[in-house]
């Protein structure tokens, strides 16, 4: 009787450490690249919202006419729909519990900002058609400046806004923090470091998530919730690190796309720095000028001059 209840107790007190081994077999497991969610997500952001205008402009016009909905906004509703799903799958993934009310609240206003930005961005490259140039504001756009009544033209500014700050604010703000919240998850013991090398598939996705991320500030016009992004991501290794914990392959790959995003954004700041039409539209201390405006200001009057040459 008592050799029974010793084997009991000897079994209940080695239940914990065969559930630990497994846990931190699971964490380790969680913490390696992952390379599906990442591959899919820059994939779906290339396609899916840098696409976007561009098969508005390319395709045909007659099958999508004015009056329906363009090929860049069934684009944009694929993405509303896999980008908060694969944000969800990488939560899921981190061997960490993060907080999960504040991940589905950051989801939903994600998703309301990107559905309010759809209907404005699909409007104001819509007019893009009819003249209208996005290197300049509303009410200095030949088609908008002369509309009568002009109260038409507050609409129009309305529609801006919804597109450019209010759609941009409550799209990027949450979807940051997302990032941010993941980021939290990618710390290791600094004595798995060697374990944790970043692998080459991450090295050859970090050029294109870069590359992404450096339009989706320049053309989202957030540089300043960026940049406290990056902030914030650096404290969080700093604070990390006195507890001696490292990034691990998924935080090292986030974190240098960063870098490398800000040097981009460096780069074509020196670039354009002396183009005084952007310098116009752009006039506050921040000058950051978006891909789409260079390309109306510079490119499109480029092709014009090519076609009308032939």
């Amino acid at each position: 009787m008592q050799g029974s209840v010793r084997r009991r107790q000897a079994a209940a007190a080695g239940a914990p450490s065969r559930h630990g081994a497994v846990n931190e077999e699971d964490n380790f497991k969680n913490s390696q690249f992952h390379f599906d969610l990442w591959f899919y997500f820059t994939l779906q952001n290339w396609v899916l919202d840098f696409g976007r205008p561009i098969a508005m402009i390319l395709l045909p016009l007659e099958w999508f006419p004015l009056n329906k909905p363009s090929a860049g906004d069934y684009f944009h509703m694929a993405y509303n729909v896999i980008t908060p799903f694969i944000l969800l799958k990488l939560i899921e993934r981190s061997p960490k519990t993060l907080p999960r009310s504040m991940v589905y609240i950051s989801i939903i206003v994600f998703v309301m900002g990107a559905s309010i930005h759809l209907v404005g961005d699909s409007v104001n490259h819509r007019l893009i058609f009819s003249g209208y140039q996005l290197h300049l504001s509303v009410r200095e756009n030949p088609i908008i400046k002369n509309l009568k009544p002009e109260t038409l033209i507050d609409s129009f500014e309305l529609l801006y806004y919804y597109d450019e700050y209010l759609g941009h604010s409550m799209w990027y703000i949450p979807f940051f923090l997302i990032l941010c919240i993941y980021f939290s998850g990618c710390f290791i013991p600094i004595k798995e470091e060697k374990r944790q090398r970043i692998p080459v598939a991450a090295l050859l996705l970090i050029g294109p998530s870069s590359l992404y991320y450096w339009y989706l500030v320049t053309e989202g016009q957030i540089f300043i919730l960026f940049i406290f992004t990056f902030f914030a991501l650096m404290a969080l290794v700093m604070h990390q690190k006195r507890k001696g914990l490292i990034m691990d392959s998924n935080g090292r790959f986030l974190f240098f796309s960063f870098i490398i995003t800000l040097v981009l954004i460096a780069l074509w700041v020196g670039w354009l720095w002396n183009d005084k039409i952007l310098r116009k539209k752009y006039p506050g201390v921040i000058y950051i000028p978006e891909p789409w405006a260079f390309y109306t200001l510079h490119m499109s009057n480029l092709h014009s001059a090519e076609e009308q040459s032939v």
